[in-house]
């Protein structure tokens, strides 16, 4: 809801009858818009490590409070300073969801249900998108703001009777308060023989991380299983921040202007934003169906190739039509309405999940929080320079770019993913270490 509510509100903010004293000029804006990814970049660094230290649920009401801070502020006042400071703080949850809810929502999952669970992350994100247009649209500035401000007051208060992890209470020492958490996680006994073995082995995890006395760094880039998991995460998230998806949404409105040059829209503004929001939810709807099914490989090669031949079709329209040939205007919108669902489908949605999908509970916060921190500059440098790098090469070069990043993650991901569904850590590991010693013994039979 706080991405949602900025992009309908901002040509309000900017007329003289606008909710503000005074109307936001054009820096106030980019302030307005940026701010966010700064300081999610500055307060999401040490995240993981807070994440880590004092446990998930501790570090989810902190987020949360956050929000609530966030949309008092901005009842109290909605001049550009205090718009800018909330923007400011709201870059803590605009990092802590991304870090903190996938690891807590892993860890109380069922190995069957965590990829559709882990999902539900990017699906009730689509639901504030969707709600803050729509409120934009319908409800006065002030009533949206209530809104706003009663889901983190009714989710904190919900919170506090939910448990901690039992990962991270073993981490702590408590394992019988881990067993009677993941029993009633289960709705099943304490002495059930399977929550006693999954008990067994998360101890079993944590007595080796002791042992071995590594660095949560010098583990991740000297363990080799450990190193090319963190790679081939880093590569999916980066290419999955680069595939266009934030441009898209922040430029619909352009795109929908150049079409209406050769085809009617019916649509109003607020109503072509309301469009893309249906397209995200119904994206993200179909992603926590299917993960499960067609598991992670699959989901995210389909999602990442369908958002590439969107890509190049846009290119391809606005390259055309530069040159003064005649193209449809329904072209680019189909190509971008395909390009957010296919997004949401499945190419956003599992590279949150592959994080906690290709790691241990003692490293799963240190790799969320540089993954995300990784994403919040990809996400700053495309909000500050899209413009300059249009007005410089043309936007049918930078569309074009998002394809070719996009098809490549799509052969990346077909080379080198290994399925993660229904996989432990180590099943996963087990299967990266076999890959070198399928090449080393390649290798060896080449050598005379």
């Amino acid at each position: 809801m706080i991405q949602g509510w900025l992009s309908p509100m901002i040509a309000s903010l900017q007329s003289p009858g606008g909710p503000s004293p005074e109307p936001y000029n054009s820096n106030d804006i980019s302030w307005v818009t940026s701010v966010t990814y700064i300081s999610a970049i500055i307060l999401g660094a040490p995240m993981g490590h807070l994440t880590d230290k004092y446990g998930r649920k501790v570090m989810t009401l902190a987020t949360t409070l956050s929000l609530i801070i966030y949309w008092q502020i901005k009842l109290l006042c909605l001049e550009p300073w205090a718009l800018i400071m909330a923007r400011a703080i709201a870059g803590i949850p605009c990092s802590a969801c991304y870090i903190v809810l996938p690891i807590y929502l892993k860890e109380i999952s069922d190995i069957d249900l965590r990829g559709a669970l882990g999902s539900l992350l990017i699906l009730n994100r689509n639901i504030g998108y969707l709600a803050s247009y729509v409120g934009a649209d319908l409800l006065a500035v002030s009533t949206m703001l209530w809104l706003g401000l009663m889901v983190p007051v009714i989710v904190f208060f919900i919170f506090l009777i939910m448990p901690e992890t039992p990962e991270f209470l073993v981490k702590q020492g408590k394992v019988d308060e881990a067993k009677t958490v993941l029993a009633w996680l289960r709705g099943v006994s304490v002495v059930d023989r399977a929550v006693e073995q999954d008990i067994d082995n998360i101890v079993s995890v944590e007595k080796q991380t002791k042992i071995d006395a590594k660095s949560v760094w010098g583990t991740i880039l000297h363990d080799r299983p450990t190193f090319k998991a963190f790679i081939i995460t880093l590569v999916i998230k980066i290419t999955q921040q680069f595939d266009g998806y934030l441009i898209v949404l922040i430029y619909a409105g352009f795109v929908f202007k150049k079409a209406s040059d050769s085809v009617t829209i019916p649509l109003t503004p607020n109503k072509q934003v309301m469009m893309i929001g249906v397209l995200q939810l119904l994206g993200s709807i179909l992603a926590t169906c299917i993960v499960e099914k067609t598991g992670r490989k699959l989901l995210l090669v389909s999602t990442s190739f369908t958002v590439g031949v969107g890509m190049v079709a846009l290119s391809a329209w606005f390259y055309m039509t530069s040159l003064g040939f005649w193209l449809p205007g329904w072209v680019p919108v189909v190509a971008m309405c395909v390009c957010i669902f296919a997004d949401a489908a499945g190419f956003q949605p599992i590279s949150y999940i592959i994080i906690t999908d290709l790691f241990t509970f003692q490293l799963r916060g240190t790799v969320s929080s540089f993954t995300n921190i990784c994403a919040k500059i990809s996400n700053f440098i495309q909000m500050k320079w899209f413009t300059d790098i249009c007005n410089l090469v043309g936007i049918h070069w930078t569309f074009l770019f998002f394809g070719v990043v996009s098809f490549g993650a799509c052969i990346y991901t077909m080379v080198r993913f290994p399925e993660t569904r229904q996989k432990t850590v180590a099943e996963i590991y087990s299967k990266l270490s076999g890959n070198d010693e399928e090449k080393d013994e390649n290798k060896t039979e080449v050598i005379p």
